[in-house]
């Protein structure tokens, strides 16, 4: 069977093309090129440039690719462009869902996995967040994940696929420089471009109830994320129909913004320079989220495998790759 990978060409979906083929598990790519990459997709693996909102381009792809199984990815992630632009989100994660699963249905799809988010939890007062803790999303994005998981495993029962929803926390990393995420939107990646502008990384807020006063979260390397889809993807092949799973994907370890911050720096070279400026808490930020990773390992056998630092050291190396001045900047800070 082949599995379309829906978002392929993007930055987490390329690490799971990348863990799949390694596998020896047949995959497609299909993606609208909004914010994937072409170049992403490895030569060999079938590519299909569509829309999740193109009924037609869906049907015709998993018939030509005899599309068995569906790991969806494709998807609008940034929370504060949800905030603005709502109708947006639930257009392209809500309605591009459903116009995938009729297809997936349509087309006698076996097993269907979906990538959700941390973000269906909000604002979770829990030490460790279990699958169980209530969702609140705080978000339009949020929401769109948490309609999204109920919709998926509505259409599994009815329509008798095996379904599983991947909630997983802040991804950060890449399994190699010219696959790492381009954009500036977790903290790893402000904190590289406040240093490589020369400016102080920002924390915002300080007074937590927290170890050093800043928020704790559970920091998850991108290839981890990817064998964690590997690993559902075997697992429902094996499972009933209509059956379904949900599970964090997490470290089950929380790292504060400013312990992040100084690893950053050690990891970097930026030493002193990476002394971080506070600012005001912002909005809807919770002190903790950090996931329990129990489900997981007793459904799946998974298990994260990296440690923040790798996380660090080998997203810089793709940051370089595309800000080579950077590494140059960090050579001549005074910590080096």
């Amino acid at each position: 069977m082949t599995w379309l990978i829906t978002g392929g060409a993007g930055y987490i979906g390329a690490h799971v093309v990348r863990a799949m083929t390694a596998a020896g598990e047949p995959v497609a790519v299909y993606d609208d090129l909004s914010t994937g990459d072409r170049a992403r997709v490895p030569d060999g693996v079938p590519f299909v440039h569509g829309s999740t909102l193109d009924a037609s381009c869906l049907r015709r792809a998993m018939s030509d690719l005899s599309v068995r199984g569906v790991v969806h990815l494709a998807a609008k992630k940034q929370v504060a462009e949800s905030m603005e632009r709502p109708l947006h989100y639930y257009r392209e994660n809500v309605q591009g869902l459903g116009t995938l699963l009729e297809a997936a249905a349509d087309s006698e799809v076996r097993a269907f996995l979906f990538s959700s988010s941390a973000a269906v939890y909000g604002m979770p007062d829990v030490k460790r967040v279990t699958e169980d803790t209530p969702c609140a999303p705080v978000n339009p994005y949020g929401e769109t994940k948490l309609a999204g998981e109920w919709m998926v495993r509505a259409a599994g029962r009815a329509h008798g696929m095996a379904t599983a929803s991947m909630r997983y926390f802040n991804v950060a990393g890449a399994a190699a420089p010219h696959l790492v995420d381009p954009g500036v939107f977790n903290l790893v990646s402000m904190v590289f471009e406040k240093l490589t502008q020369g400016a102080a990384p920002v924390v915002f807020g300080d007074d937590y109830d927290t170890a050093d006063g800043t928020c704790e979260r559970d920091f998850i390397h991108v290839e981890d994320i990817a064998s964690a889809h590997l690993a559902a993807a075997k697992a429902l092949l094996g499972r009933g129909p209509g059956t379904d799973l949900t599970v964090n994907i997490g470290r089950g370890e929380g790292v504060s913004v400013r312990e992040m911050i100084d690893l950053i720096g050690e990891v970097t070279g930026y030493g002193p320079a990476a002394e971080p400026v506070s600012a005001p808490r912002r909005p809807g930020d919770p002190a903790r989220v950090v996931a329990s990773a129990d489900r997981i390992g007793q459904e799946l056998g998974w298990s994260a495998r990296h440690d923040v630092r790798a996380m660090v050291a080998s997203a810089w190396e793709g940051w370089c790759g595309l800000h080579p001045a950077a590494r140059r900047t960090s050579a001549e800070s005074p910590s080096a």
